[in-house]
């Protein structure tokens, strides 16, 4: 879509759009029981785009029933496999056939670039719901190997009302990973998206019931996160809550669950990565490709960016130079604009750390070699430029705590062994990654490094079939793949003695 027009053509588009800011209960939009809205305005410019439902406990407490309601009464719970799986294949079908639309409000709401939102979130989304959709009818359950009289049969059943909280960085992205595996086995949903970011969310709840997810079974309560999303992850009726998001919130969710009904929380609470290359790395052009486009793709704010460079001592000026030549040759700019391939920060909260975060990485005396101010300031957006430093030392906070914008630290090591240790030295464990040409070092240092990803020779590899979470303090549970069905059923053991 984007690539063949111009800035223009795609602004146009953009005006064009009907924004709404409801949110999506019981099968129909909603205002908030209180009337009470807020301003969703746009990173790009500051303009305002609409306002949002600002839901709280009663909202919530509404969509809850409606959940617990379509639950219980089995209308997509005991539905077919199959009959699930074609009405998931048609909704993934008609958000591929609202990609621009669904790709201009990602933009609008929180400044990617308009070329990845339509090339790569919308159709992402569609995959991740098509390919669950395929895995409905597909995933047996099991019989346990007993004695001649018995059977046991080990059930995978939906564990009911799922509350998903989700992000601002890859708004729907981050939302299908968990819309997927839970429709998929049967329950019912509610999403609390991001306040930054609720506008695809919104309308995506609308394409799922025009697709014939039954009322009450996909639900958007929008609104603060101390508001709705604490509402949600306290409320006594609700069996699940799965978030991707900062430890702060997580560990408040953990907190919640114990306090109410020991729901089941399952966590992806964001990471530090180390992205290492050793002297002997093969391609040392791309291992710096990587490395720029690593931490600098969606502006840095992504959970598994590669924000700690881990970079063999005597390698380290020759391959530094690489890297800098590929940030300085990123198009940087409006994210409306088709040839833009870095945009906006989210908001002005989320500019203000990042900038914060450049001045303390100065005070701890390491060396700006690249960026370090906010651009564009006369657009009324929030624009970072790419930022690179040097000299960095694993205990600085530049290096420890996780920034989420487009800041890169740099380190340095004598030898693999003390890279693993570096890397390892984190309270994240999301991912990692590894260039080397020596296939023992790769395999020794992949096993060595605590991280739920690693990736070797390359960045950010992986797809839906394939597991993504991590260790210690990036939470626990797994998003994609299979294994992502698990945390929305219940297992039973169904034990027949035959006489």
């Amino acid at each position: 879509m984007s690539a063949l027009l111009s800035l223009d053509a795609v602004q146009e588009q953009a005006q064009g759009l009907n924004i709404r800011g409801q949110a999506f209960i019981g099968g129909r939009y909603a205002d908030s029981a209180s009337g009470e809205t807020f301003d969703c305005t746009s990173p790009i410019d500051g303009r305002l785009l609409t306002k949002v439902a600002r839901c709280g406990e009663e909202d919530v407490d509404r969509a809850v029933r409606a959940a617990r309601a379509a639950f219980e009464d089995g209308r997509w719970a005991d539905l077919a496999p199959a009959k699930r799986k074609r009405v998931m294949l048609k909704f993934a079908d008609l958000i591929l056939q609202h990609r621009t639309e669904l790709a201009l409000l990602e933009t609008l709401d929180m400044g990617k670039p308009i070329n990845d939102s339509s090339n790569i979130d919308i159709p992402g989304v569609a995959n991740c719901i098509r390919w669950f959709a395929e895995a409905a009818d597909k995933v047996y359950d099991e019989v346990a190997p007993t004695a001649h009289n018995i059977v046991a049969m080990l059930r995978r059943e939906p564990v009911g009302v799922v509350g998903a909280i989700v992000p601002w960085n890859f708004p729907l992205m981050m939302a299908a990973w968990k819309i997927g595996p839970a429709l998929a086995t049967g329950n019912s949903l509610i999403i609390k998206p991001a306040e930054q970011s609720s506008l695809t969310a919104i309308r995506v709840a609308e394409l799922a019931a025009e697709a014939g997810v039954p009322e009450g079974v996909f639900q958007v309560v929008t609104g603060y996160g101390p508001e709705a999303g604490k509402a949600l992850a306290r409320h006594m009726d609700v069996d699940s809550i799965a978030f991707t998001g900062s430890g702060e919130v997580g560990k408040l969710l953990l907190r919640y669950s114990g306090e109410t009904n020991m729901k089941r929380v399952s966590l992806e609470c964001g990471g530090k990565t180390p992205h290492i290359v050793l002297a002997d790395t093969h391609d040392m052009d791309a291992a710096a490709s990587a490395a720029a486009w690593g931490i600098f793709f969606n502006q840095g704010e992504v959970c598994n960016a590669g924000s700690r460079l881990l970079v063999e001592e005597t390698i380290k000026d020759e391959f530094l130079e690489k890297v800098q030549k590929v940030a300085s040759g990123m198009r940087f700019g409006n994210p409306l604009d088709p040839q833009t391939q870095m945009g906006a920060i989210v908001d002005k909260e989320q500019l203000d750390k990042v900038m914060s975060y450049i001045g303390i990485g100065q005070e701890e005396g390491a060396k700006l070699l690249l960026g370090g101010k906010q651009a564009f300031a006369e657009t009324g957006g929030c624009y970072v430029e790419p930022t690179i430093f040097d000299g960095v030392r694993n205990n600085m906070r530049v290096a420890q705590e996780e920034i989420f914008g487009p800041v890169l630290s740099v380190l340095t090591f004598k030898d693999a062994s003390e890279a693993v240790r570096i890397g390892n030295d984190t309270i994240y464990g999301l991912a990692a990654a590894v260039w080397t040409r020596d296939i023992n070092k790769a395999h020794k240092m992949a096993r060595a490094l605590r991280a739920g990803s690693v990736w070797v020779n390359c960045f950010d590899g992986g797809d839906i079939t394939t597991p993504f979470g991590g260790y210690k303090q990036s939470g626990f549970g797994r998003d994609k793949s299979l294994h992502s069905m698990e945390k929305y059923t219940e297992l039973k053991t169904i034990w027949i003695e035959l006489h």
